[in-house]
């Protein structure tokens, strides 16, 4: 009975050993002993294989182990050996070896320490290959290396751009967006008392521009804006709000005396002349000041600029503060704004078109629909004769379909004559967009898929605009109409506003483009965005385009659409027909862009863009 339990018990025995040489054999790990004072080891087949010796001798010399290690992870292998035995403890190490046919793998090795009976230290352990788990280890931190140093990029291109759009690039001061975010909060702190505006135009600005060029002009501006920064306190805001343009607001400033002298030092400041080169350019300036308690301060920025106004209109280089007396200018401009509210009703509102081209093959793929007013008494005038009053009063919707119902009835005469118009792009203000009834009075328009693009003019309200706006511009695309985001950069467009809206393009605001032929950094900005934009799938459109040189660059820094003064001037319905004749008949190899500007020049002056 004794001999058949232990005859089972030693077939049970071999059976669990050859499981085990199986299962070793599977998972490709090698077994092996190291007998310590006999400098021997004992191998596996598996150990052999991982080693490549080709041989199947159970008795290896360690020499055979050290001769594999790759140079560099020799003494920290041995180092980790050493280390093991000397604690009689846990053997942990992973190390390099080189194939006899040079190939190099990664094996992990782990043993236990343990004496014989003879009190002989000794170790059993095992390996194996981890050179895939390594190698992807390897790359997994490559990619992360790659994707950390992108997200910094990245970060890095959000920071200059949400820089961009609160702060003037080339006087690093705060622009209108910001300057009127800071106004509103000052309005509502408690703590200020009073508040002071004061309206900065530089005298001399254009002769200097003219004269001695854009250089110089951009030396006046940094001088001008520092003059001024240096004569208010840190609780005041200083802000460039055009192109020789500045606003300062002033915190509890005291008396009207005091706020006289602050006005008097800054015009003193700004009359010095300027240090260009070995040149000394001669500057002046122009300020309207206005004052009132912080809860009267909403039209501050308007009576200061009304005060400017009359400080330009009794000769310039002067200081004005707004008055009583100068109330009866705002009752003229309210008169304006009744006109401007009738002249959609007797469609004295009309489109002009300004072209713009392929950046690369300058053919036309696009006309910007530009509102003028065809005054009864004051004959064709352009935007800035009433689109601030159009701003102030309400208007631009009104405005905005009066020129989208011409532009369409121009576009339909077109097409009747043989020709086929590019998309025209015309206005929509914010108040327009959050019109509920929007979508069926477009739809009941029979608007002709991808005929028409809207180009968002109040894109400061994108930072979180409401359901029925998102509503809207969801309705807009559905009829196949584009959503562009214009003055992309001018402190109005926002990056949230457009990864949300996923426009068809935006367009880069002509401060930004004008000075890119004379700034490094201008260019990286402007590439900056056009990186954003592909990265968003959106298509970028450059305005203001002056010269062939910033059409150049515009080009090169990957700008898809161009339009400014050297491709063309806006023109009426009847000359924008006759320069889509002319492209139409002309090969698709010659620039149009020429031929715009031709035909446009018979306007006569230049009108300003809408």
């Amino acid at each position: 009975m004794a001999e058949t339990i232990s005859g089972r018990s030693e077939e049970e025995f071999q059976d669990l050993l050859r499981r085990l040489e199986l299962a070793l054999e599977a998972s490709q790990i090698g077994v092996w002993q190291h007998n310590v004072n006999d400098q021997e080891l004992l191998w596996d087949l598996q150990m052999h294989r991982l080693y490549g010796t080709r041989r199947h001798n159970r008795r290896v010399s360690s020499d055979v182990w050290m001769k594999a290690l790759h140079p560099e992870d020799l003494e920290r292998a041995i180092n980790d050996f050493d280390t093991a035995l000397e604690n009689k403890g846990f053997y942990n190490s992973q190390f390099r070896i080189i194939l006899p046919g040079g190939e190099v793998r990664h094996l992990r090795s782990r043993a236990h320490y343990y004496e014989g009976p003879d009190g002989a230290p000794s170790f059993i352990g095992a390996e194996w290959d981890v050179t895939a788990d390594v190698l992807l280890n390897r790359e997994l931190t490559k990619q992360k290396a790659i994707a950390e140093a992108r997200a910094v990029a990245l970060e890095q291109s959000r920071s200059r751009i949400e820089h961009a759009a609160d702060h003037d690039y080339l006087t690093g001061l705060p622009n209108r967006r910001y300057f009127d975010r800071r106004l509103a909060e000052l309005r509502k702190d408690a703590s200020v008392e009073t508040l002071a505006v004061l309206h900065i135009d530089l005298d001399g600005f254009k002769e200097i521009n003219d004269k001695w060029g854009h250089a110089a002009g951009d030396a006046t501006l940094q001088s001008a804006a520092a003059r001024i920064s240096g004569a208010i306190t840190a609780n005041d805001v200083v802000a460039r709000i055009g192109g020789d343009e500045f606003v300062a607001v002033l915190v509890n400033v005291g008396s009207v005396e005091k706020l006289k002298a602050i006005a008097d030092d800054i015009f003193s400041r700004l009359r010095r002349e300027v240090r260009f080169g070995n040149e000394m350019l001669k500057i002046g300036a122009s300020i309207g000041v206005a004052m009132s308690g912080a809860e009267g301060a909403g039209n501050l920025l308007a009576e200061s600029d009304v005060a400017l106004f009359q400080a330009k209109k009794l000769g310039r280089n002067r200081v004005e503060f707004f008055t009583s007396k100068l109330q009866s200018d705002l009752q003229a401009e309210r008169r304006l704004a009744d006109e401007l509210r009738l002249a959609p009703v007797l469609r004295q509102i009309e489109p002009f078109y300004q072209i713009q081209v392929d950046a690369r093959t300058r053919s036309i793929v696009g006309l910007e629909a530009l509102a003028r007013w065809r005054h009864p008494e004051r004959g064709l005038l352009n935007p800035a004769a009433f689109l601030k009053v159009a701003d102030e009063y309400g208007l631009t919707a009104e405005i905005d379909a009066s020129v989208l119902k011409s532009a369409l009835a121009d576009r339909a005469a077109w097409v009747s004559q043989g020709l086929s118009p590019p998309r025209i792009a015309v206005n929509i203000s914010g108040r327009r967009l959050a019109d509920p009834d929007l979508i069926d009075g477009l739809r009941a328009l029979r608007i002709p898929r991808h005929a028409i693009a809207f180009e968002l003019v109040e894109t400061i309200f994108l930072d979180d605009p409401d359901d029925r706006v998102l509503a809207n511009i969801a309705g807009i695309k559905e009829m196949g109409i584009d959503i562009e985001i214009d003055d992309f950069g001018s402190g109005h467009a926002s990056l949230i506003g457009l990864v949300k809206l996923k426009p068809k393009r935006l367009k880069i605001d002509r401060q930004l483009v004008t000075a890119i032929a004379i700034s490094d950094e201008q260019r990286r900005l402007v590439g900056s965005i056009v990186e954003i934009a592909q990265a968003l799938n959106v298509e970028v459109v450059a305005e203001g385009v002056e010269t062939e040189d910033h059409a150049r660059i515009l080009a090169e820094l990957g700008c898809d659409e161009l339009q400014g003064y050297a491709i063309g001037y806006p023109a009426c319905e009847s000359e924008t027909a006759i320069l889509l004749k002319s492209a139409q008949a002309t090969s698709r190899s010659r620039s149009p862009a020429g031929a715009g500007v031709r035909a446009t020049e018979s306007a006569g002056q230049r009108s300003d863009h809408s």
